[in-house]
């Protein structure tokens, strides 16, 4: 039962990938919001609901370890497996913004929870704290894109799609997403746990792969497509939201608890992916195909060390 669960989630996740990127792009060029922002935006927070849905349930039932190597877990998976993935099948080209202003976000992102989960505790006031610097970025990206979009020069884009159409490809997709994340994670964690693994592995492999298949599928799908702004700016975007929007919501709902010890390989390997990204993305014009082999070198070498450590 838990291989058809896994074999049906992986399907489900591919149908709702291909609607999802058809909705998210019509409704982004009728509200004159870039590509690369709705990537960052409608795309990313689609695809992390698995993440979201899957930390806030297992912080609920005490499963902390979990929780947390879900989203580190996730984060390494996006930049190393998924973007890794996509250039190898298509290179890549890096608009400045993506270096210039959301990279560095992230990285900021990225060490601001790594010093809140310092004194092995996320608080309720440390999680509203990030769910308000999330809503701040995400009005500050739509505003800029559509000011952007208003100014002498630019280039109006005409949608032949009817609205009703591609607000039911985003909805049904992102459902998509979500159900096939959820049976593609409980086949993956049943079959992991007969199998005797430990929780905090369960989370940053089988639960963090499984939650990081909308990221995987969407990316490539885009990337498939040429639309390789949705590419890199879901996987940002879906990096920042799941450290200010899952640990942020997780943590409101009931406070996060965990020994930071027992992840310092894991938040130390999240940090240097995140940090490696920027050279790469600084190296020519665009992501190419020794930059994928680089990164799917990485994961590899994370799985390694995470097999060893048991």
């Amino acid at each position: 039962m838990d291989i058809v669960l896994t074999l049906g989630g992986l399907l489900t996740l591919v149908v709702g990938a291909e609607l999802m990127i058809r909705g998210a792009v019509d409704m982004a060029l009728r509200a004159r919001i870039s590509p690369l922002v709705v990537g960052l935006t409608v795309v990313s927070i689609g695809t992390s609901a698995p993440e979201l849905l899957v930390s806030l349930m297992a912080a609920m039932k005490g499963s902390n370890a979990i929780a947390i190597g879900n989203v580190v877990g996730s984060n390494i998976a996006n930049i190393s497996l998924v973007l890794g993935a996509c250039i190898l099948i298509y290179p890549i080209p890096v608009e400045r913004d993506a270096h210039r202003i959301h990279w560095p976000v992230m990285m900021v992102v990225s060490l601001l929870f790594t010093a809140m989960f310092w004194n092995d505790d996320v608080a309720r006031w440390e999680g509203a704290l990030l769910v308000l610097i999330l809503a701040a970025y995400v009005f500050w990206m739509v505003w800029s894109s559509r000011k952007a979009s208003g100014q002498p020069g630019a280039q109006p884009v005409e949608v032949t799609t009817p609205v009703w159409r591609s607000l039911v490809f985003l909805v049904v997709g992102i459902a998509g997403l979500a159900l096939g994340a959820d049976w593609f994670v409980e086949g993956a964690v049943g079959i992991a746990r007969n199998a005797g693994v430990s929780e905090q592995m369960i989370g940053v492999t089988i639960v963090a792969l499984g939650t990081s298949m909308p990221e995987l599928v969407t990316s490539l799908m885009a990337a498939l497509r040429k639309q390789s702004d949705i590419s890199i700016g879901n996987l940002i975007g879906s990096n920042i939201f799941n450290l200010l929007g899952i640990i942020g919501v997780s943590s409101m709902v009931l406070p996060i608890r965990a020994d930071h010890e027992s992840f310092l390989m894991d938040m130390g390997f999240m940090l240097f992916i995140s940090v490696l990204l920027y050279p790469l993305m600084r190296l020519g014009r665009r992501l190419g195909r020794w930059q994928g082999l680089v990164l799917l070198g990485c994961y590899l070498a994370f799985m390694v060390l995470v097999i060893q450590r048991g």
